[in-house]
């Protein structure tokens, strides 16, 4: 058994690829009028901070100032459309249940997530996810992090467990391998079937699943 547990959230916890890509291909869109493509989608923005991001669209260095201003821009477009659409705000099949059992076994579990702090504060409002977590520990993007593997030692460093003995749930290529360099070697994907070939051959993954109704076998 997991002594404790990192979660991704976006493509993890909630299934929103499609937000996102609506709310980024707007603002590639206002940046350098052209949306985005499917290769960018997957090698330059899942799993990836929104300054970076960015950055990349502009082409250039930017200061926090100016990354906050179009980080906000984007993610307050990503937040309407997830209020756009109720029928598919909501976890993804299983994690309530998930998450009661760790409790019930006492593992101590926690976010770490490229989204930044106004997203995290819309989930745990709407999702209530400080039922199960306390959200002081979630990770988030705030700024600091150039990748996900030290939003991954931070968690662990939260959750008082070696990186080693953690169990970590992510989705994107980017986010697997910032787990595994950050020291995991148990890596869980939630993926689509017909991706399931492909990311059980990434090193650290152990296996791979298409919502958390797996996870109570």
């Amino acid at each position: 058994m997991e002594k404790a547990v990192i979660f991704d959230f976006n493509g993890t916890l909630f299934f929103d690829n499609d937000k996102h890509i609506q709310a980024w291909n707007e603002m590639s869109l206002t940046i350098r009028q052209k949306g985005i493509s499917e290769e960018e989608l997957h090698t330059r923005l899942n799993g990836v901070p929104n300054h970076q991001i960015i950055e990349y669209f502009l082409q250039r260095e930017i200061d926090e100032k100016e990354s906050k201003r179009y980080s906000l821009m984007k993610e307050e477009l990503y937040r309407q459309a997830c209020l756009d659409d109720p029928a598919s705000f909501h976890l993804v099949k299983g994690v309530t249940e998930y998450f009661d059992l760790l409790k019930k076994q006492a593992i101590p579990f926690t976010i770490a997530s490229a989204s930044i702090k106004e997203n995290i504060d819309f989930f745990v409002e709407h999702f209530h996810l400080d039922r199960w977590m306390d959200p002081e520990k979630i990770v988030y993007d705030n700024g600091s992090y150039t990748s996900k593997e030290k939003m991954f030692l931070d968690a662990a460093k939260l959750l008082d467990c070696d990186i080693q003995e953690i169990l970590i749930f992510e989705d994107s290529l980017a986010g697997i391998h910032h787990a595994y360099e950050a020291g995991c070697r148990k890596i869980i994907v939630v993926c689509p079937k017909e991706k399931e070939e492909t990311f059980k051959a990434l090193p650290g993954v152990i296996q791979t699943i298409q919502d958390f109704s797996e996870m109570m076998k």
